[in-house]
């Protein structure tokens, strides 16, 4: 989780007061940004976000770890890939995308976007039985003969 303390924005104009915002905004702007990009199945969570998940409460800042020095950010990223996608071209555009969002929206200089791959989840297969119907036999008819 990130710090209790709020980040000061630099204003263009200091007459009109300051701006702060709160870490875990940016981590859910981190966490969007990085859940975007193709090839990402989903962002790590912990026992209490699957909780909440299954309540209907999608948690955006899930699986980002923000720390502030300065007017710098370090952001850990911690995400699940899909089966197939190319490491580091993902993880390449993981790094861009969490880059791009927070200067755009914060101004902020990102010194570092760490992504850990935490697993790859595999494509669904179909099932190959019927769950409603196990003995079913193709080969027989209805009424228990042979075609």
């Amino acid at each position: 989780m990130a710090e209790d303390t709020n980040i000061v924005l630099k204003a263009t104009e200091p007459t009109l007061g300051k701006i702060e915002v709160a870490p875990q905004v940016l981590e859910i702007v981190a966490g969007i940004a990085a859940s975007d990009v193709d090839g990402v199945a989903r962002m790590r969570g912990s026992l209490a976000n699957s909780v909440n998940e299954l309540f209907g409460k999608k948690e955006r800042g899930k699986g980002v770890k923000l720390s502030v020095t300065d007017d710098s950010l370090n952001v850990d990223v911690y995400v699940y890939l899909n089966y197939g996608v190319s490491v580091p071209k993902v993880a390449l555009a993981i790094q861009e995308q969490v880059k791009q969002q927070l200067l755009f929206m914060t101004d902020l200089h990102v010194n570092e976007v760490n992504v850990h791959i935490q697993g790859v989840i595999p494509e669904k297969t179909a099932q190959a039985v019927d769950p409603d119907n196990l003995f079913d036999d193709d080969d027989e008819s209805e009424n228990g003969e042979d075609k």
